[in-house]
């Protein structure tokens, strides 16, 4: 479960980046976080990471109290969650599987394990014929499916996909998001930074929208204009 309670975040220079947040997103849910540019969603998927503090209000993730956990702890709290960055982040050098395979070796996973988990992940994205390919081999779809491969290897709680649909051609759009549902059902949170309001109003699933580093509005259904 992820729990925000008048959560405000400030950064050093005086600048207030979220202003009283108070929303809850529970264990399976599908959730779209939208808004302009600059309007909080970064800041508030850095604060999920603990890349960003909390500098006032209650955050809790997966189980962790954020405002008050510790350096040693933040890894952990990693661990539960995994992330697909809109610039897909692959190693050039490595291949796909060993791409996916690198995010079990920093968390000192066993080689029997990796071996095992990595196939089984790269099948469930549909890239198991493409593990001994490299990067600069796949399409920018396959790249974001590798991505997400990685992001579930480690069996974490709560998926966040920053814009999947913003570096892949239209024609890949429908691909991307059924997988992300198909991610959902096996019972993973799921939440989807984006700004495509095409698959909000296709999928019809719970949305988020935040402005000015507040949440504005909070309902099922993408019937709203942006």
């Amino acid at each position: 479960m992820i729990k925000f309670e008048n959560v405000s975040m400030e950064y050093s220079n005086g600048n207030a980046a979220l202003s009283d947040v108070s929303l809850q997103i529970d264990d399976g849910e599908f959730v779209f976080l939208v808004g302009h540019s600059g309007a909080g969603k970064t800041t508030l998927t850095k604060l999920l990471i603990c890349e960003e503090r909390v500098s006032s209000g209650r955050l809790e993730v997966n189980g962790f109290n954020l405002e008050k956990i510790r350096s040693g702890k933040i890894p952990k709290l990693r661990r539960t969650m995994g992330v697909v960055f809109q610039d897909f982040k692959l190693f050039d050098k490595m291949t796909v599987y060993e791409n996916v395979a690198f995010a079990m070796r920093v968390v000192g996973a066993k080689p029997s394990l990796i071996k095992k988990r990595v196939p089984f992940f790269l099948d469930v994205v549909g890239l198991g014929h493409k593990s001994d390919s490299f990067p600069d081999q796949l399409s920018g779809g396959e790249k974001q499916r590798v991505a997400f491969a990685r992001a579930l290897v480690n069996n974490p709680d709560t998926i966040i996909a920053d814009e999947p649909t913003g570096n892949v051609d239209t024609d890949l759009t429908e691909g991307i998001m059924e997988l992300l549902v198909k991610i959902n059902k096996l019972g993973k949170t799921v939440i989807v930074v984006t700004h495509d309001m095409n698959i909000i109003q296709q999928y019809k699933k719970r949305v988020i929208r935040i402005e000015n580093g507040t949440v504005v509005s909070d309902k099922i259904g993408g019937d709203f204009l942006e």
